[in-house]
């Protein structure tokens, strides 16, 4: 007996509630007791008697509940919870550590308008070498959290960035334009980090200045560099220099 009103105080509830947006009769709390006293089989005796669509309403409503729940903020010692959350998971990311000798986060820019984010983004939001670098951290025994920048809510993100020892910035160049925001904004906001005491790699002033390719070349005749590290940017000057770079010794 107890079985048979479980099934008949559900059946109202996923079935043809799901046409009328769940409304009338039990209420909200008596659906959810009702789900939590049910058996499996009673919920299969239920599913059994609906119709494909609202068995398959059910299947993407619990989708998006799982996923929801997947993708919050990412775990870390530092409380990022009042950012939206861009990932769709964090697979591969390591634990971090419980007491990490400093506190690091890994920022990237999802263009919302381009497909999965970007060029650079794999199908979970972050760039393919996000959670590498990442983990790299961890096993130094720092911690590193991945964040999107939403320029949206740009104060917000850099009050959050307050509580790192340092900032991996992951943009790739043009693409905080193309979802709408400010560089230069940005720019500021890291540079302001900088003056904080928090480490920003790389810094917005090494990046207007190296960030290019041709910064190779700028470092051509030091002894980190190559002397016959050359810029070509006419088929003339490539015809000649690639020729005397292929006999360099």
């Amino acid at each position: 007996l107890k079985a048979a009103w479980i099934k008949i105080r559900l059946r109202p509830c996923i079935g043809p509630r799901l046409g009328s947006a769940m409304g009338g009769g039990a209420s909200a709390q008596q659906q959810k007791e009702d789900f939590e006293k049910a058996s499996p089989e009673d919920l299969r005796s239920v599913l059994a008697e609906l119709s494909p669509d609202q068995v398959a309403k059910i299947k993407e409503a619990l989708e998006k509940s799982a996923a929801a729940a997947a993708a919050g903020p990412c775990p870390g010692p530092v409380d990022a919870g009042a950012l939206t959350v861009i990932a769709k998971d964090y697979k591969g990311l390591l634990d971090q550590p419980s007491e990490p000798k400093f506190k690091g986060a890994l920022v990237q820019i999802y263009v919302r308008s381009a497909p999965y984010g970007g060029s650079d983004k794999s199908s979970n939001g972050h760039r393919y070498d996000s959670i590498p670098f990442a983990n790299g951290m961890i096993n130094a025994n720092m911690s590193c959290q991945l964040l999107h920048y939403v320029h949206d809510e740009h104060d917000k993100f850099f009050e959050v960035c307050k509580n790192f020892n340092f900032i991996i910035v992951r943009c790739n160049p043009g693409q905080i334009k193309a979802d709408g925001g400010d560089q230069a904004k940005f720019d500021d906001g890291m540079r302001a980090m900088r003056k904080a005491g928090i480490q920003v790699w790389p810094s917005p002033d090494v990046m207007e200045k190296m960030g290019a390719k041709d910064a190779l070349c700028k470092v051509a005749n030091l002894n980190i560099g190559l002397e016959d590290t050359l810029a070509y940017y006419t088929t003339e000057d490539f015809s000649a220099g690639f020729k005397k770079t292929m006999a360099f010794q």
